[in-house]
């Protein structure tokens, strides 16, 4: 049976990335629609940023981001003179890094599906006289549906998944940034097998039913 520490640490890990997959949508929708529909020469360098999370370490990510949100860190002085203290080894750490961490999961899903959307819909909702913001919630958005399902559905599962990016800036510490990578981990190195199977085993249904879920056809309809 799993202990209060386990019940706890699958708690956190829905906590996490249930925050995560909603900042993520609000933060990574107009980035994604500008790159599915902007002619700039950026495009190439604000993409990779965006997917570099996809090839880079999740350790080399993890020390970098620890490094600055750390006491000598930019992003640490100012979270200190605004009186918000440190963020390495606390849940709103651990929020910003899988935020970055899990962001091309988020983007990439709703910058196909903008871009599949076309600039037909859009052109015949600005013949109507609708504006450009409205046409994006009236239009754009019910279009790339699909789109927000994957999206939301990805970006949940893999911050669930977390654990080098985890290790670095929330490191271990139960009930507050332990999450069920975590906890598993603790039970392999205690080789207590019996309450790894049991949440590595949660993992894997977890797992198999996304897949599922993403390879539904009725997910993959448009409006």
């Amino acid at each position: 049976m799993l202990s209060p520490n386990d019940l706890a640490a699958v708690w956190l890990t829905v906590q996490l990335a249930g925050l995560t997959t909603v900042l993520l949508l609000a933060l990574g929708t107009p980035v994604a629609w500008w790159l599915a529909r902007t002619p700039s020469r950026l495009k190439g360098l604000v993409g990779s940023v965006v997917t570099l999370p996809l090839v880079l370490p999740p350790a080399v990510l993890g020390f970098y981001l620890l490094v600055l949100m750390g006491p000598q860190g930019p992003v640490g002085r100012l979270t200190q003179a605004l009186g918000l203290g440190l963020l390495p080894f606390t849940f709103a750490g651990l929020v910003v890094a899988s935020c970055l961490y899990s962001m091309p999961f988020v983007v990439q899903p709703l910058q196909q599906a903008f871009a599949a959307i076309g600039r037909a819909p859009m052109e015949a909702a600005a013949t109507l006289r609708a504006s450009p913001l409205d046409a994006f919630f009236t239009v754009a958005l019910p279009l790339a549906r699909p789109g927000f399902i994957t999206a939301a559905v990805l970006g949940f599962a893999h911050t669930v998944g977390e654990f080098g990016v985890v290790l670095m800036i929330g490191g271990n510490i139960p009930g507050k940034t332990q999450v069920l990578s975590m906890a598993i981990y603790n039970h392999v190195e205690a080789m207590d097998y019996t309450n790894a199977h049991w949440l590595a085993g949660g993992m894997l249904v977890f797992s198999f039913a996304v897949l599922l879920l993403l390879n539904s056809r009725g997910w993959n309809r448009s409006p």
